[in-house]
């Protein structure tokens, strides 16, 4: 299945590879990636309490405090080599957002991350990739 209007997987938009750890950070009800990869490993998580590491965090935030304490709290898990994915309702899905890129991008870089996708998750959400920039590794 295509997330949004691209024809390509989400598996393959978040570069998801078999064994990884994916955890979803208040994820919507029933919100999953259509076809993982083989022995994916997902938990979900409401809070984000949770410290252990992990390949890959999509974090869905709808206001600017969920984006400020996702950040701060989930990025020291991707580190080094991992991903965090800040999800925000996308404006074309109908529900109001308080969250852009650029808030998401104020919140991340002065912490080291530098974002390098944005993507549609499905028709109500959208992405941006975080990582850890290289000199920081």
């Amino acid at each position: 299945m295509a997330a949004g209007y691209s024809k390509t997987s989400l598996t393959k938009k978040l570069r998801l590879r078999a064994g990884d750890r994916l955890v979803l950070l208040n994820a919507p009800a029933g919100w999953s990636v259509p076809e993982p990869p083989e022995e994916l490993s997902v938990a979900a998580e409401r809070g984000g309490d949770e410290d252990a590491a992990a390949d890959l965090i999509i974090a869905f935030c709808s206001t600017l405090a969920a984006l400020a304490s996702a950040v701060a709290t989930q990025a020291p898990r991707i580190f080094p080599a991992g991903a965090l994915w800040i999800a925000w309702p996308r404006r074309a899905g109908g529900p109001n957002s308080e969250v852009t890129e650029n808030d998401i991008r104020a919140a991340a870089l002065p912490l080291g991350l530098v974002d390098v996708k944005v993507a549609a998750l499905d028709e109500d959400w959208s992405g941006l990739r975080l990582v850890w920039r290289r000199e920081r590794r």
